[in-house]
């Protein structure tokens, strides 16, 4: 698909889901609309390092936690405007981001090893904020509520909608841009064969510290937005490893290295979260079940994730037209 259409597909989709609000009148309903869009950024966030770039990550709670404490603690501790602490969040992530790049590839970490580092460094971040007072220690920070705008704490859902529409939709739009630049194209050379693209000219150690940083800064906006929702934090919610399984999770079901992936591996693990409630209930573990039931299921049968699947259905469809002939 030519650059200009995927970018009116994407305008398109997310237009769509900007009606959300005005169809929906649940709100039990507008809020699985609002976690969709959270997991999309989030995936998206792990999509951009791991899918474009080939360094798969199991840590990308460390990134998440840190944008999500740094608003949670500029608020309860120096009463800094959330809003603030939304740039600051994601500059703090990016940061995180870097550091973690440096120790790793500057060093020639790749494959396995670069992925049990990432997820040693979450570990770490979660035993240091289980350790010290300013984060809440094991006990956690509850954020005071203060419904306003101004405080990013909405009366209603919807606006909380718009705010992460915004944000993934920045996301959508990033990945957009980057599969159809040199940083792209640089990157995505390095994620097939790195030697290669060094002997090509490629610096491989800048293209994939600027790949770490997007996607630090991407996954620390996700992280202060669920410190927003949900004005609760603790070392396990923001560094365990539920949070580094989702997002990895969402684009390697949705489509690793793709545009709409993470936003299709979104859709189809809340959509199955919400059915397997309504069906069974909220026994614990069960969604978990289901989330590995269904990676196994996109393993063997369609290895490319939902959108490459959708792309082999239509490569099919163009090449054995129905009612024709010769």
């Amino acid at each position: 698909m030519r650059p200009a259409n995927k970018l009116l597909m994407l305008v398109l989709v997310f237009g769509l889901i900007a009606l959300a609000p005005s169809l929906i009148r649940q709100e039990s309903m507008l809020n699985l609309v609002i976690m969709t869009l959270y997991a999309a950024l989030l995936g998206q966030a792990w999509n951009i390092l791991g899918g474009y770039g080939g360094q798969v990550s199991f840590g990308h709670a460390a990134y998440f936690g840190t944008g999500a404490y740094t608003v949670a603690v500029l608020q309860v501790q120096f009463g800094i405007n959330p809003w603030i602490g939304l740039a600051a969040g994601g500059l703090a992530a990016a940061a995180v981001g870097a550091f973690i790049g440096f120790c790793t590839f500057r060093y020639g970490l790749r494959g396995s090893y670069f992925a049990l580092v990432t997820l040693a460094f979450a570990e770490v971040l979660r035993i240091l904020s289980n350790s010290v007072d300013f984060t809440g220690a094991g006990v956690g920070l509850l954020i005071p509520l203060e419904r306003s705008a101004v405080n990013f704490q909405f009366v209603t859902k919807e606006g909380f909608f718009w705010v992460i529409w915004v944000m993934t939709f920045a996301a959508f739009l990033t990945v957009w841009k980057i599969g159809n630049s040199r940083f792209g194209a640089q990157l995505m050379a390095v994620r097939d064969n790195e030697d290669a693209a060094r002997a090509l000219g490629v610096d491989a150690f800048r293209v994939k510290m600027g790949a770490i940083m997007l996607s630090g800064f991407f996954a620390g906006l996700a992280g202060v937005f669920y410190a927003q929702y949900f004005l609760y934090l603790d070392p396990h919610i923001a560094y365990g490893a539920a949070i580094s399984v989702e997002s990895l999770l969402v684009p390697i079901i949705g489509g690793m290295g793709t545009l709409f992936g993470p936003l299709l591996g979104a859709a189809a693990l809340h959509g199955l979260s919400e059915l397997s409630r309504a069906v069974i209930g909220d026994a614990p573990g069960v969604s978990l079940v289901l989330y590995g039931v269904l990676l196994v299921v996109m393993v063997l049968f369609a290895p490319r994730g939902l959108a490459g699947l959708y792309s082999q259905l239509s490569g099919k469809r163009r090449a054995h037209p129905s009612g024709g002939g010769r």
